[in-house]
């Protein structure tokens, strides 16, 4: 029996973390729903919430619901993001599955056995997908062209990136590594480490208490952090490849310009071509040696790169291993 049929024909525990960001309306209705949406498909589950520095009474409220054995706290001292949030949960998760839900009530907890049916189908991420958004037109539109854009950009094409749930087996936490506003990339960081992702049609519901956190900041942000994904995916620890192919253009660039200007003064210096006007007063010098020094600059920052990456102790390998036979390490 392979690794794939037997974790499907055994139950799973689980770790559900929740980021919790001035949410005390919605955790005692979140933790009821928990309860009862996942008791019955996992052998266990422990359910952790990060307070990432509400200033709220949320935290109150957690030291209250952290009474049963399998719901605990973890409180952050500022508020340093939903992603520092859901790493300081991961890291002390035991189950083998994690899911990662919002607090504020818009993911629904009974949505989990959809995704559990995936995980058992043999995926490794299952990314929520919420097809009736339930968020004003100034969250809906933006959301659907970065989408459209993280699909194009990476090659892992879902109709909904950012959905806050998410559920994923254990290994995949642990060799990622999530900072910023990466959180909503951990589909696209799961691929490019060829763990295979799926997405399931969940259902949304309206926000009932507090405040979106959504705004345009997040927005801005969001578009730089893919730039940042699309590069580490892609060039991650290869970069000379990226700045290197740069780099060479705008070298090829500026010295076929350089070149073509050469040529013309040794042509006006000999009477094969009639002076128009003094080389030192076209724009395409100019442009030319600009070209040639940016490309150099972009080769150098390359070779300088790729000697950090060769240099630095790395907290993933370069690689991922899905499964190994029985004799490997007990020799």
């Amino acid at each position: 029996m392979n690794d794939e049929t037997s974790s499907a024909a055994r139950l799973l525990s689980l770790s559900v973390v929740v980021p919790v960001f001035n949410e005390q309306e919605s955790l005692v209705q979140l933790i009821e729903e928990l309860n009862g949406g996942i008791g019955q498909s996992v052998s266990q589950f422990e359910i952790i919430l990060v307070d990432d520095g509400s200033t709220d009474g949320s935290w109150s409220v957690i030291r209250e619901l952290s009474q049963p054995a399998n719901i605990s706290g973890i409180r952050l001292r500022r508020n340093f993001g939903k992603a520092a949030a859901l790493t300081a949960g991961m890291k002390v998760a035991s189950g083998d599955l994690i899911l990662m839900l919002d607090a504020d009530l818009q993911d629904d907890p009974a949505e989990f056995p959809a995704l559990l049916k995936q995980i058992n189908a043999g995926f490794d991420v299952v990314n929520g997908w919420k097809e009736r958004r339930l968020d004003p037109w100034h969250k809906v539109y933006p959301s659907k062209v970065f989408n459209w854009m993280i699909g194009t950009l990476t090659g892992l094409k879902l109709h909904d990136h950012n959905c806050g749930l998410k559920l994923f087996r254990a290994e995949v936490a642990r060799e990622i590594r999530i900072y910023g506003e990466l959180h909503r990339f951990i589909p696209v960081l799961a691929h490019a480490r060829g763990f295979r992702v799926s997405e399931v049609a969940v259902n949304h519901r309206p926000r009932q208490h507090g405040y979106s956190k959504y705004g345009v900041r997040r927005f801005l942000r969001g578009l730089l952090d893919l730039l940042t994904v699309t590069f580490l995916t892609g060039y991650g620890r290869r970069p000379l490849h990226a700045l290197g192919s740069v780099g060479l253009t705008f070298l090829a660039l500026g010295f076929l310009g350089l070149g073509y200007l050469s040529a013309l003064w040794i042509a006006m210096q000999t009477g094969l071509v009639t002076p128009v006007a003094p080389i030192g007063n076209r724009p395409l010098l100019a442009y030319s040696i600009a070209a040639s020094l940016l490309g150099g600059q972009a080769l150098s920052l390359g070779l300088l790169a790729e000697l950090i990456v060769a240099n630095t102790n790395r907290t993933t390998d370069g690689y991922s291993i899905r499964e190994t036979t029985t004799s490997i390490g007990n020799n």
